[in-house]
Parts: C-alpha cells; sequence; structure tokens
C-alpha cells in the first residue's frame, strides 16, 4: 500500500484560488494527491472511470492512465478542465472543494489561453455567386440526406476533407444553402473552428466554449450551462431533439476537437471540413475533396471570367488552370485578376504566369495566382494588403485599415472594398474584414520581405494608438467622473470613429472587446510594454462591468509587461486591477493577496492616490470575508487620503464601502448618512456608475430598516443606470436586491423571479459570491411561500458550497439560517437547531445583529421541546 505518511505534511487541503498560472494549478493537484496519501495514477484513473461509467460514458470514452498522468505534468499550455475536475473528485469527492477546482480551471484558462476565443453565429455565411463544379460531392451529400429520411431520420455526418485552398468551405456553404431549400432545418449552427490559423496566437477553438456559444444560440440560459464538457455535451444534445438541426462545422483541427460538438440526433445533419481526414469519426461520410478536374477548371475559368479573348493560343485557357494547379482558391483569384486587366488576352495571362513560374514558398498554384493579383494591384494597396497580415486581431474594419496605411477613411474604405473584389480579403459582416488562412501567410512574408522592421513597427503603432485612443474617448464618454484616473491618452494621428455618443461608444467597445484582448496580449508581448499598460487602466471599469475572463488577460499581460519593463506604477495599477477583477469571481485570498502587493509598490513611489484605490479595495477583499473591523480601517484610511487629494469621486467610493459595513453591523442610520454622502458626491462629479452603486447600498439598507418605499424607488433608479452602461455585474446585484424588498414584502413569486434573473448574470460573469447571494434569496423566497423540502433545502445547500469555496461567511450564516427555518418547518428539531448554531456562532463572530434573531429561533426550538415532553408526562 502506498504510504500515508506524507499526508501529515499537508493537513490543509491545497488551495487551487491561490495559483495563478497553469503550473501553479498543477502543483496544488500535486498536493492533493500527496494530501490523498499518494494513490497511484492508476488508482486514480479507476476510480476516475468508474464515476464515469456510473453517469453512462461509454467504455471508449473513459479516460486511459497517460492521459491521468498528463494532468500532473508540468509545462502544458492547456488541460483537460473535465478531467482534472474528475480527478480532484477521486482525490476528495467534496462538492465545495471540487467547486472551487472548477471555478479556478475557469479563471486560469481564461488567464492563459486564446482557445476560448470563438465566434458562432447561428445563419450561415453568404453563398458564393456563381458556384460551378463539386457535381459528385454534392449529389453525395443529397443523396445521404434521402437516406437518413428513408431511414427514420438518422444523424448524417459528413466530413469534407482536402488541402489548403481547394475550396472546402466553399463547397459546405454551398451544400448547406442547397440542403437548406430541399428541407427547411429548424436550426443552423455554424463556426469556424480555427483549426489551422497560421497565427500561433491564434489556437483552435475549444469544444467547451463552441458549445457554450451554441448552447447560447439554441435558447439555453447562461445560468444552467455547466462547466465540465461532457455535461454541456449532454445539455447539447439533448436540446436539439426532436429538431432538424444543420451544424456546420468549418476548419476543424482533430477528431477530438469535432466529437463533443455532433449533435448525434436524428434528423440532424452536421458538415465537417478539415485539412485532415478525420478517420476516428466513423458514421461520417468521409469526402475527399481534390483539386478540380480539368473541365471542372475550365468549366469554373469561363463562367467567371467569361467574354475574355483567348489569344493566339488557343490552349492558354489549358495553361492557366493547369499552371493554377486546378486549385479553386488560385483559380478565383486569378479570375479576379484577369477581370481586372480588360485588354489582355488569356494567352497574356498564361505567358505571364509561365514566367513567374520559379521557387514558389507555398503550394504552387496558390503562390502564382497569389503573385498575378498580388502584382497587379497598385502600390498602396499591395502595402495595405501586406500591413493587415500583421494585425493581432480576428478581423477589423476601415479604420484600422486606415491606421496601418496612415491613410484617410475614404481611401482605407476603397481598398477593403476592392481587396474583397480581388478575393484576397473576405467579408464575415458588413464593413468587417478577414482572410483566408493562406493568402494571410502569403501576406505577411510579403510584409516581412518587403517592408523594413522600422516600417513595420510604425504601422503596428500607429494601429495600437489607434485602439488606445479610441478606447480612452469611448470611455470618457462612458465614465467622464473617472477620467482624471485613467492615463492620459492623445488622439490618435489617424481616422477614428466618433464615440462621443454613450450607445455608439458601448456598442464600439462590445464589438472590438475580442480585438482589444488580442491587442493587449500581442502588445504586451512583443515589444509595446507602454500600450499595453496603458490599455488595462482605461479598460478597467468597462470590463469590471462583468467581462471578468477578459479583464484577467487584459490586466495579467499588463503586470506582466510593467514588470520586464521595470514600471512600478504600471505594476501596482495592474495588480490592483487583477484584484479587482479576482474579487469580482469570489476569489477573496487572491485579490487581497493582489490589494496588497499593489499598496506596497504605490507606497515605495509615493502614489497617494494609487495608495487610497488599493487600500479601499483591500478593505472591500476583507469586508467580503467577514473581516469588517479591518475593512472599515482600510475604507477609512483610504477616505483620508481621497480628502487630502481632492479626489471626490475615490471619496465617494471610500463612503460606500464604510455604509456597506455600517450595514452589515446593523448600524442603519450610518450607513444611510455615509451612502447619502457618498450618492450626493458621485451626483456631484457625474459618476453615473458610482451613483448606481450608492443607491444600491442605499436600497439595501432600506430595506432590512423596514423603509420599502425609498428602497423600491433607488433600486429602481440603480437598475436603469447599470443597464444604460451595460454592466451587468452591478445589474445582477440590484435585482438580488429587488428580490430581497419582494420577499420582506411577502411577495414571494415576484422576488423569485428577481433572484432567477440575478443568478443567471451572476452565473455568466462568474461572479460566484453573487450566486450564493442570489441562491441564499431564493431559498427564504421559497420558505414564504411554503415550499421548505423542494426549493428552500436545495438553494441553501447549493449557496452554502459556495460561500464555503469564496470564504464568504455571512453567507454561509445566512445559509445556516435558512437550512435551519426549512428544517424547523419540516419539523426536524434536531438539525434545525444544529444549523441554527452554526448561523450563531457565524453571526457572533462578525459581530452582526442576526445573532439576536437565532438565539430567539433556538430559544423557540428550545421551549417546543420541553413543551412537547411536558405533554408526554402529562
Amino acid at each position: 500500500m502506498p504510504s500515508r505518511e506524507p499526508a501529515v505534511r499537508f493537513a490543509k487541503l491545497p488551495d487551487p484560488g491561490q495559483a495563478t498560472t497553469l503550473d501553479g494549478l498543477v502543483e496544488r493537484l500535486r498536493l492533493l494527491k500527496v494530501w490523498a496519501g499518494d494513490p497511484s495514477y492508476e488508482t486514480i484513473k479507476d476510480r476516475v472511470n468508474v464515476a464515469w461509467a456510473a453517469e453512462g460514458r461509454p467504455a471508449s470514452e473513459l479516460a486511459g492512465k497517460t492521459t491521468v498522468v498528463d494532468c500532473f505534468r508540468l509545462g502544458r499550455r492547456r488541460l483537460n478542465n473535465e478531467l482534472v475536475v474528475a480527478v480532484v473528485q477521486a482525490l476528495h469527492p467534496d462538492a465545495g472543494y471540487v467547486a472551487q477546482w472548477r471555478q479556478a480551471l475557469q479563471v486560469i484558462s481564461g488567464e492563459s489561453t486564446a482557445a476560448s476565443q470563438v465566434r458562432v453565429q447561428d445563419t450561415l455565411p453568404q453563398d458564393l455567386a456563381g458556384f460551378t463544379g463539386r457535381t459528385t460531392e454534392l449529389n453525395r451529400l443529397r443523396q445521404a440526406l434521402v437516406d437518413s429520411q428513408q431511414d427514420g431520420g438518422a444523424v448524417v455526418i459528413s466530413a469534407i476533407e482536402g488541402m489548403a485552398g481547394v475550396g472546402k468551405t466553399q463547397l459546405a456553404v454551398h451544400a448547406a444553402h442547397l440542403l437548406s431549400q430541399r428541407q427547411l432545418f429548424d436550426r443552423v449552427l455554424f463556426v469556424n473552428l480555427r483549426g489551422f490559423h497560421p497565427d500561433p496566437t491564434q489556437p483552435p477553438a475549444d469544444p467547451a466554449a463552441v458549445l457554450d456559444g451554441f448552447l447560447r444560440l439554441l435558447g439555453v440560459p447562461g445560468h444552467t450551462i455547466p462547466h465540465d464538457l461532457r455535461a454541456r455535451i449532454t445539455i447539447y444534445r439533448e436540446r436539439l431533439v426532436g429538431t432538424r438541426a444543420l451544424v456546420v462545422l468549418d476548419n476543424a483541427s482533430s477528431e477530438d476537437q469535432v466529437r463533443p460538438l455532433l449533435p448525434d440526433t436524428p434528423g440532424c445533419l452536421t458538415l465537417i471540413t478539415s485539412r485532415r481526414r478525420l478517420t476516428d469519426l466513423h458514421s461520417a461520410i468521409h469526402l475527399a475533396v481534390d483539386v478540380f478536374t480539368p473541365e471542372e477548371a475550365l468549366h469554373f475559368l469561363a463562367q467567371t471570367a467569361p467574354g475574355f479573348p483567348v489569344g493566339p493560343d488557343p490552349d492558354a485557357p489549358q495553361r492557366l488552370t493547369r499552371r493554377c494547379g486546378y486549385l479553386p482558391l488560385a483559380l478565383g483569384l486569378l479570375t479576379a485578376h484577369i477581370r481586372a486587366t480588360p485588354g489582355w488576352t488569356l494567352t497574356d495571362h498564361a505567358d505571364r504566369l509561365d514566367e513567374r513560374h520559379q521557387d514558389r514558398r507555398l503550394d504552387t498554384g496558390v503562390e502564382l495566382a497569389l503573385d498575378l493579383s498580388y502584382h497587379h494591384l497598385p502600390a498602396d494597396r499591395q502595402r495595405l494588403l501586406r500591413l493587415l497580415a500583421l494585425h493581432p486581431g480576428q478581423d477589423f474594419d476601415a479604420h484600422a485599415a486606415a491606421a496601418l496605411a496612415d491613410t484617410d477613411l475614404p481611401t482605407a474604405h476603397t481598398h477593403l472594398h476592392l481587396l474583397h473584389d480581388d478575393h484576397l480579403l473576405q467579408q464575415d459582416t458588413q464593413g468587417r474584414y478577414t482572410f483566408h488562412d493562406l493568402i494571410r501567410a502569403y501576406a505577411t512574408t510579403r510584409a516581412h520581405d518587403e517592408d523594413r522592421p522600422p516600417d513595420r513597427r510604425a504601422a503596428l503603432t500607429r494601429l495600437f494608438d489607434h485602439y488606445l485612443a479610441a478606447t480612452a474617448t469611448a470611455m470618457n464618454t462612458l465614465y467622464p467622473a473617472e477620467a482624471h484616473v485613467r492615463p492620459r491618452i492623445p488622439p490618435a494621428g489617424t481616422p477614428t470613429l466618433d464615440l462621443t455618443d454613450q450607445d455608439i461608444a458601448l456598442a464600439w467597445l462590445d464589438t472590438e472587446r475580442t480585438t482589444l484582448v488580442g491587442v493587449a496580449a500581442h502588445t504586451g508581448a512583443y515589444g509595446w510594454p507602454t500600450h499595453a499598460i496603458r490599455l488595462s487602466r482605461t479598460l478597467y471599469r468597462y470590463l469590471d462591468g462583468g467581462h471578468h475572463t477578459d479583464a484577467l488577460t487584459v490586466h495579467g499581460h499588463a503586470h506582466r509587461a510593467a514588470r520586464r519593463s521595470g514600471d512600478p506604477t504600471g505594476q501596482a495599477h495592474a495588480l490592483a486591477s487583477l484584484g479587482g477583477t479576482h474579487a469580482r469571481l469570489g476569489r477573496y485570498g487572491p485579490a487581497a493577496k493582489r490589494f496588497q502587493q499593489a499598496l506596497d509598490l504605490f507606497l515605495q513611489i509615493g502614489d497617494r492616490a494609487g495608495q487610497a484605490r488599493a487600500l479601499n479595495s483591500l478593505g472591500i477583499a476583507h469586508r467580503r470575508l467577514g473581516r469588517y473591523k479591518t475593512a472599515a480601517e482600510h475604507a477609512q484610511q483610504a477616505l483620508n487620503l481621497f480628502l487630502q487629494i481632492g479626489d471626490r469621486a475615490g471619496e465617494a467610493r471610500a463612503l460606500n464601502s464604510l455604509g456597506f459595513i455600517d450595514g452589515r453591523l446593523g448600524r442603519h442610520e450610518q450607513a444611510t448618512d455615509h451612502y447619502r454622502q457618498a450618492l450626493t458626491l458621485f451626483r456631484q462629479v457625474g459618476d453615473r456608475t458610482g451613483e448606481a452603486h450608492a443607491l444600491n447600498g442605499l436600497g439595501e439598507v432600506e430595506v432590512r430598516a423596514g423603509r420599502y418605499g425609498p428602497a423600491g424607488d433607488h433600486l429602481r433608479q440603480a437598475l436603469t443606470l447599470f443597464r444604460q452602461r451595460g454592466n451587468r455585474d452591478g445589474e445582477a446585484w440590484t435585482l438580488d436586491l429587488l428580490g430581497l424588498l419582494h420577499t420582506h414584502l411577502g411577495l414571494p413569486a415576484q422576488a423569485n423571479e428577481y433572484h432567477q434573473q440575478s443568478l443567471t448574470l451572476f452565473r455568466d460573469t462568474g461572479a460566484r459570491d453573487g450566486e450564493a447571494w442570489a441562491l441564499n434569496g431564493l431559498g427564504e423566497a421559497a420558505h414564504i411561500a411554503g415550499h421548505p423540502a423542494d426549493a428552500s433545502l436545495s438553494h441553501h445547500t447549493a449557496a452554502h458550497a459556495i460561500a464555503a469555496g469564496t470564504g464568504a461567511r455571512d453567507q454561509q450564516a445566512r445559509a445556516h439560517t435558512g437550512l435551519g427555518r426549512a428544517h424547523h418547518t419540516l419539523g426536524n428539531p434536531a438539525l434545525a437547531r444544529e444549523h441554527y448554531q452554526q448561523a450563531l456562532t457565524l453571526y457572533t463572530d462578525l459581530g452582526m445583529p442576526e445573532a439576536d434573531k437565532i438565539r430567539a429561533q433556538l430559544t423557540s426550538i428550545d421551549d417546543s421541546g420541553h413543551e412537547q415532553r411536558d405533554e408526554q408526562r402529562g
């Protein structure tokens, strides 16, 4: 038997929430293995498979010893989150502890990988006008659909496989449009899985992230989407039962990537494209798509470039198609070039291709066709194509193009339109463009060959200046009261969108958020540290409104960039922002650690404004952990500093913190006074988000003090303000408080509705602490509605598990109170007393007035017990 001695050294369970990297998480998994008695990998594998088999998982999907061992290996770029959670359950099957690991995996994955950045859609891309050829393949797809209908609607999986540029996506999209015309599908799901993107910063899409997007398109509320992959697969397939769905999985990298995305549901059709042969998809109809036949290539040429004279060589069409290797992508580029050169015969074009046939780096046909298209472009359009390939995002608009090329907006629009007409750019949505992988690779190579490094760097600097300046303008529009705490960003020297309207500013940030995350990663890693640091500080308040995974990525890159460049101020602000994000996610230990690190740096450099920010934030972390005395000390120190430096918005935030603490401790009048002072200051400086938070706090105190009319007015005002700014986190807290209000009003149905809405938002944003609040609220609403067993018990139990994981002792006490109340109602006084006693211990330690109410409940239970015993004796 393995030795149990090592477990003595690790009497305390390793905390996954303290990890900030994948390696850190793996180290804690290794410690957990030792803590659990250091069982063998074979034993762990067997425990995992026993649990999975009990869930109904087939033998083909059970874990192997090697995959289990991989979970413990350092240096991983990504982890199998589902398997890691199963390993944790095998080592310590406590629901609350497993939930901590699931949360930590979600957070770390958000910081370390771009695989979760994926766009899904519920419509097909536009069909290619003038599609030609592929008759055999289209007939096979049609026949497969007919056969499935005759077989009772069996699921059809068609894997369209072939080399890059062979037209797999166009064939799949064209086939999907044709099949949709023959059979009205109930649902359409499309995703580019990014299996072979030339940019290493754009890895293949994570199937779990794709399923998250698909489930939302299928109408699944965000709060019901589980974290682990297997559970998402189950819900996805259940959601498609009884529907006729068309699922297009474009550009797949492997069977493992697509297998979780297969509907496995009668009546559904899945089309997959990949450069690889997906041999392990045994039930699939494999269509190996090759280049055009000579006849198809000639037909394509005649269809897409009609009316052009052949010239003296009657074999010129054959020479052209042969020189392009009969490759659809190359032929499409060639015909675009032919249409753009009136006066040339096909013989002229064939001669030109022959001249250029030498030493090609890409596939010969593609290289030749790209050369023709590229060299036909005017010099300024060539340059723009090269520079666009350097863009770190997935797509771009004319403003980005103008910044790269240092040109005016109309010229940029024109160039993009013409590059699209020449098949050198694709247009996914109106006004936004992207590359085919091969064309991006070609253009990138051209950029490195033709543009001097200083010129490339200057172009990217203009691009990053553009995004930074536009972000600053949008943030100043949405959050003008905090402009003084953000870095001063000069206007860009290139055209920018007018972002002075709040709706336009918010829409721009929402549209460009994925691009801004990519810019933060690129600038932080490749030599623009100041841009990464400033972008982090500028975006903080927007990302703080509910985009927590993106916030971890942006602020993480800023912190690393500041540390490498020796910028202590940048480090301190990035640490404070990371702390704020961890706090929003309910990870108060890591949050407090980062706030303290930030405070130490601010003290070293003598930055009083930074010290005040860090102190107030540190106070928030401590108050969430129930350390109200320490929290009040930090908030008061922050308030004093804000007063000294004349920062009225900061002063208001500190007053808000003091109001929250007073409210927790039952000092309602003091809390109201603090919140009213904060509200006045926020309104004076025009900080509408701060105003909403003050209204929230004021409303909560009024609910607890029994002033329900004013409470409702203040909470509804806060809800309007949060929604106007797209602040989902603030909206969720207000909805939760409205639920609390309606519970106090004796309206459980309305209370339940508000709490459910807040729970959905909290789960969408990953705010674990908020989940506990909403679940406790649901339990209390269920109790007054007369449902103690089926609802109240389950809600409070779930709330306690989350609160135990985050360390929120007030919500643990609230959950115990609810469980005690439910058991008392159900006639289980012993269990009720046990939970009330735990609640009393927590509330007494916290110094909260709820302790007196719990004592009264315990007395009631004791009195009831005495009465029952007296009756029995009588």
